[in-house]
């Protein structure tokens, strides 16, 4: 490697080095050797090869010398076409396993994203929804993209240079030493003018570079924001477009300056090193020629000591920067462990049952919940705060006890705030109770694998997700193995069929980012949809109706009278008229069950039930009579779902009292997962 490409190295990694004053741990030393030991064939052999490597990168330049002497002593022809015949060959060989060295190189590297990434993926999964509430996802998305390669860079790249390196200058100082102490020595005296300002330079330019990620981290996020769906609508309506723009013009221009900034120090910088070579280039050849014209050094070792200089300064001023390389991979190392560290809230239990396919119920023994503090389910770094926030741990569902049998409807009504959604995500287990039990079909859903609890509980939710994929893809997300037939199956039972029939592309359109290409009411159809593909014995409509225009709401509520049919359900509801015909009703207050029986029994008793409904429809200036109910002209429990508005969330207590953030949110799970 030449001096100026072995500058460059040093500078780029200067600049892009973590800045995290992380202390050496010498157990992170282990853990990577651990983690890298199922690659350790190869790496013995990138090493073997590595030091091949410089072993021939020190006997070209002898060659040379003694190519030079045979035609200073008019040696024979033959004798210089040996010499160069071996120059050609070391070359080929070179070339050889430069390419295997790369090629091996690769394998590694690549080897270890797909270790890491995969290992983090399949981690992040397996975090309790709370986490993905206070996790920006952008830090996240760091830890598998820039954190992983920094880590493999360790490997590919690092731990060969250094390596090698050694190697190298080794090999290169014994030949040096024997050709000419002198020389050499003197040489030597000048690798501070050609390392110190590689240090120098690269910490301005990691400031820099620094000021430009934040810039163009700050413009990614104004750019992510204001070009999503939503983003666009809201700048449409309420932005000032001019200041939007000259916003992100200031700080494009920051970047422009910068940019040139760095141009400018990298182009002085080269130019300087440029200079220093030649200046030592020079000292060879003139102290050097002069040794030779007085006879104490043969011409061939000056110009062996010429080339020879070039591996000599390039892996010393590598070595110089190796502890910035070390340190930036122990840290991208460290970042990515520490992902991996945090322990899972929600753990599938070793021996976990399976339920059968039949009609399951449902069972609140006891239930007592509170959302678990920060420090359990987030890391600062992923939230980019200085400290996580402490609160947290009260309890905000307070002895919860009721049972729904096989094929019953239960409905959850109350004020918003009053907790109705943080119990409906403990029946998906996307929170594990503090005390009491959650049962399905008579066994705990803590005993229950994931697998078995998916297959057996659905959920929609307010504001069901779509990915942006295909209808296909996201139907098939509970069952890849449906066919279309099954599709079309769903998509009619779900009134979407027509809609989906009459797209050019059908099943194969694409939905575009959270399914904004389709309305409210279609979008919360297709969700049914896919609910009605998995089958769930057990659904939970977690306000499934909420946001809807009245037509919207109709054929969805058309749609979940399939999906209700002969299941058991759990349904969120706002609207009192929507659960008229539930086998039991509960009114939630503050966490607990004020209320508990039929539509016509929690009417008569007089209290919180019927406060609610007599406000509700005075509010509405209508009586909901039968009306409710023939809306959908399918099931009188149709209507389940009604919409309570995203206020209910965790429940108002919840969210004054806990650091754990919405459960319900949109998030869709159980079967839907």
């Amino acid at each position: 490697m030449s001096m100026e490409m072995t500058a460059w190295n040093a500078l780029y990694n200067s600049r892009h080095a973590h800045q995290d004053q992380h202390p050496f741990s010498a157990a992170t030393v282990r853990r990577i050797v651990r983690f890298a030991h199922r690659h350790h064939r190869k790496l013995v052999a990138f090493l073997l090869l590595s030091s091949v490597l410089a072993v021939v990168t020190v006997a070209t330049p002898l060659l040379a010398g003694r190519v030079m002497n045979a035609i200073d002593r008019h040696e024979s022809t033959s004798t210089v076409l040996v010499l160069a015949g071996l120059i050609a060959a070391i070359a080929l060989a070179e070339a050889g396993v430069g390419i295997l060295t790369r090629w091996l190189s690769a394998r590694i590297g690549e080897g270890l994203i797909l270790d890491l990434r995969t290992a983090v993926y399949d981690h992040v999964q397996r975090m309790p929804v709370a986490f993905f509430t206070r996790t920006r996802t952008g830090a996240l998305v760091s830890r598998l993209n820039n954190d992983v390669i920094g880590a493999q860079r360790a490997f590919s790249s690092t731990l060969s240079g250094v390596f090698s390196n050694l190697v190298t200058l080794l090999l290169t100082l014994v030949v040096m030493l024997n050709l000419s102490w002198q020389i050499t020595l003197l040489t030597l005296a000048l690798l501070p003018v050609f390392v110190l300002p590689a240090r120098r330079m690269g910490a301005r330019l990691a400031r820099l570079e620094r000021e430009r990620a934040n810039h163009n981290a700050v413009m990614s996020t104004q750019m992510t924001e204001r070009f999503s769906a939503p983003g666009a609508t809201l700048v449409k309506l309420f932005g000032r477009p001019g200041e939007e723009s000259a916003a992100f013009a200031q700080r494009a221009g920051r970047v422009r300056d910068i940019g040139v900034r760095t141009a400018m120090v990298q182009e002085i910088f080269f130019t300087a090193l440029t200079l220093v070579a030649a200046l030592a280039l020079a000292l060879v050849y003139g102290l050097g020629g002069t040794y030779a014209l007085r006879g104490s050094l043969d011409p061939g070792a000056v110009v062996s000591l010429a080339l020879l200089l070039t591996r000599l300064y390039a892996p010393l001023t590598a070595l110089a920067s190796a502890r910035v390389e070390v340190m930036s991979a122990l840290v991208s190392f460290q970042r990515v462990f520490e992902v991996l560290d945090l322990k899972p809230l929600i753990e599938e239990k070793e021996g976990a049952e399976d339920l059968p396919g039949e009609p399951a119920s449902v069972e609140f023994d006891d239930v007592h919940f509170s959302y678990p503090s920060a420090d359990k389910v987030s890391l600062a770094s992923l939230e980019e705060v200085a400290t996580l926030d402490t609160r947290g741990g009260e309890e905000v569902l307070h002895g919860i006890s009721f049972r729904a049998e096989p094929g019953q409807m239960i409905a959850l009504v109350g004020s918003s705030g009053a907790g109705k959604s943080t119990l409906a995500s403990l029946a998906p287990r996307l929170y594990d109770v503090d005390s009491g039990a959650v049962r399905l079909g008579g066994k705990d859903v803590r005993d229950l694998s994931a697998a078995s609890l998916r297959a057996t509980l659905g959920m929609v939710t307010q504001d069901g997700h779509l990915f942006h994929d295909t209808v296909r893809a996201n139907l098939l997300l509970p069952r890849p193995d449906a066919t279309d037939e099954e599709l079309w199956s769903a998509l009619r039972r779900a009134r979407l069929d027509a809609l989906i029939g009459s797209l050019p592309d059908g099943l194969d359109t694409l939905v575009g980012e959270r399914g904004y290409r389709l309305s409210g009411g279609e979008r919360q159809r297709l969700t049914i949809a896919r609910l009605l593909l998995a089958r769930p014995q057990v659904v939970v409509l977690d306000e499934a109706t909420a946001h809807l225009d009245s037509t919207s709401e109709a054929a969805v509520q058309e749609a979940l009278g399939e999906a209700l049919a002969s299941r058991t359900s759990l349904v969120i509801a706002h609207r009192l008229s929507t659960v008229r015909a539930a086998d039991q009703i509960l009114v939630l207050e503050a966490g607990r069950v004020v209320e508990r029986g039929t539509h016509e029994e929690l009417l008569a008793a007089g209290g919180r039930y019927e406060q609610l409904y007599r406000t509700q429809f005075s509010e509405s200036g209508t009586d909901d009579g039968a009306g409710a109910d023939s809306r959908t002209g399918a099931d009188s429990r149709t209507g389940a779902g009604g919409g309570e508005g995203a206020g209910d969330g965790n429940g108002g207590a919840a969210a004054r009292g806990s650091a754990g953030g919405r459960s319900g949110g949109g998030a869709e799970v159980g079967a839907l997962a």
